[in-house]
C-alpha cells in the first residue's frame, strides 16, 4: 500500500520525502482543507525532492463552486504544474447542487494531461456517492479522495469499502481525513491500495502569539469570503472627505 502525505510547506515535504512516503500532495492552509501552494513553494519542492508531487489546484477556501475568474485562476495553476515538471493534479469542480460540474472537471482532466488528476474532497459534498463515482469514472480521472463522506475515513469506511468495490480499474479510491497509526492497518486489510494523511503532531511546547492572527468568522466552508465594494466606497469617501 502506498502513502500519500498532505504537505503544507516545505519542511513537511522534505519530512515526507525523509521518511519514506512515496507521495506528496502540495498545498497550503490545511485548517481551511488547503489551497493551491505558492509559486515559491511548489517551485522549491520540485527543485528539492525526487518523489512524485500532486498539487492541490483550488484558488480559495470555502465551497467548489467557482467564478469565471476563479476557474482561468485554476488553469493557470494547472499549466504551471506543468511547466514545473509535477506529477499530478488534486482538483474538481461542483455545481451550485453540490453535483459534479462535468463540463469544468473535463477541462480541468483534459489540460491536466499527461500528470494523473486527483479528484479531490469535493466529492464528499456530492449529494449521492455512487453516481458521483459513475460521473467520475466516465470522465477517467485516476483518483478520488475521500473520507466516505464522514467527517473521518475510519468512520466512512463501510462507503469507502462500498466505492472501493464499485470503482473500475484503473480509477483508484484513495481514503483520506483522520488516518494514522492507529488505523491505517484496517485500510490496508479492506484493500486500499493507497492512503492519504498528513500525518501532523502538535508539538508539545506550544507558542502563545501576542496577537490571534486566525479568524474564525471567514472558517465558513459553505461561501467565499470577498471584499464589499460598497464598504470600500463608504471608507473610501470618509477618509476623502
Amino acid at each position: 500500500m502506498q502513502l500519500e502525505i498532505c504537505a503544507s510547506n516545505f519542511q513537511s515535504a522534505l519530512s515526507a520525502q525523509n521518511a519514506g512516503a512515496h507521495r506528496i500532495e502540495l498545498c497550503s492552509e490545511l485548517a481551511v482543507g488547503g489551497v493551491t501552494p505558492s509559486y515559491g513553494l511548489l517551485k522549491q519542492v520540485m527543485q528539492e525532492l525526487s518523489i512524485p508531487v500532486f498539487v492541490l489546484i483550488r484558488p480559495r477556501s470555502g465551497n467548489f463552486t467557482y467564478s469565471d475568474a476563479d476557474f482561468e485562476i485554476m488553469k493557470q495553476d494547472i499549466q504551471l504544474c506543468k511547466e514545473l515538471g509535477c506529477s499530478g493534479i488534486v482538483s474538481g469542480v461542483l455545481n451550485l447542487d453540490q453535483t459534479i460540474d462535468v463540463e469544468r472537471t473535463q477541462e480541468l482532466i483534459t489540460l491536466a494531461k499527461p500528470m494523473a488528476f486527483t479528484f479531490h474532497r469535493a466529492f464528499d459534498w456530492t449529494p449521492n456517492p455512487f453516481e458521483a463515482l459513475e460521473t467520475l469514472m466516465a470522465l477517467k480521472v485516476d483518483r478520488i479522495l475521500t473520507s466516505g463522506q464522514c467527517s473521518s475515513a475510519e468512520k466512512g469506511i463501510l462507503i469507502l469499502n462500498q466505492l472501493q468495490k464499485m470503482a473500475e480499474e484503473p480509477l483508484i479510491i484513495l481514503p483520506g481525513s483522520g488516518i494514522n497509526t492507529q488505523n491505517i492497518l484496517i485500510f490496508k486489510g479492506a484493500g486500499f491500495t493507497e492512503v492519504h494523511c498528513s500525518a501532523v503532531l502538535l508539538p508539545e511546547v506550544q507558542t502563545i502569539a501576542p496577537v490571534a492572527m486566525n479568524t474564525p468568522k471567514f472558517l465558513n466552508d459553505g461561501q467565499e469570503m470577498a471584499s464589499n465594494p460598497e464598504m470600500i466606497r463608504s471608507m473610501l469617501q470618509l477618509i476623502h472627505d
